[in-house]
């Protein structure tokens, strides 16, 4: 007869929950949150669909838990750089070279999973979106506060503006994710970035030269 700590532990899992969320995280980065059927992911994971829902919850469940284990993995190198580097420019810098690294690595889907795995949503799905809309809308204000803490410390004239300067810099990293989904490779995206860099004020020291 079974114990009540036997019936509360239940069968053991025949699958290893991180190697599953980790092709689960590739499935989503490859097609988007939409185009991703359960019957996709349980595919890719190597599981049966009610193995699924009773080790990760349903399928926006499972998203969620994705955008943290890519962020983990893979994500967050633009907040990093900006919070690492003495100055917003740097910090964009760095950045932006090493989006045209990320987002071209073989091996790995290309672009971001935060900026395109839900650009085509059902209305259903709207709070996908709002939430990667939400995380992107981060990086844009983490770069904005960068560059009023430059522009107080004489590192970028008083007249720039902030808010623009960090939705411009967001745009282009938007756009490096989606030219290397259509097939950019490394060397073009790191031509892109250092173009994007020439827009940045200069210094006040530097530009009275």
């Amino acid at each position: 007869m079974a114990t009540k700590e036997t019936k509360q532990r239940g069968r053991p899992r025949s699958f290893d929950r991180e190697t599953a969320l980790e092709k689960a995280v590739r499935s989503f980065w490859e097609r988007g949150y939409e185009a991703t059927s359960i019957s996709d992911l349980t595919r890719a994971m190597g599981i049966s669909a009610p193995s699924l829902y009773a080790a990760f919850g349903d399928k926006r469940a499972l998203f969620d838990e994705v955008v943290a284990e890519y962020g983990r993995l893979y994500g967050g190198f633009l907040a990093r750089a900006v919070t690492e580097e003495p100055t917003a420019r740097r910090g964009v810098e760095r950045a932006l070279r090493e989006a045209a690294a990320e987002y071209t690595l073989a091996g790995r889907p290309r672009g971001c999973l935060v900026i395109s795995a839900a650009l085509n949503v059902a209305p259903a799905s709207a709070e996908v979106a709002d939430s990667l809309r939400e995380m992107r809308l981060a990086n844009v204000r983490g770069i904005a506060d960068a560059v009023r803490a430059d522009i107080a410390a004489g590192e970028l004239p008083p007249d720039t503006d902030a808010a623009a300067l960090a939705a411009y810099t967001d745009a282009v990293i938007q756009g490096m994710s989606q030219q290397a989904r259509d097939g950019a490779e490394r060397t073009e995206l790191e031509a892109v970035a250092e173009l994007a860099l020439k827009a940045w004020p200069r210094r006040p020291d530097e530009a009275a030269r």
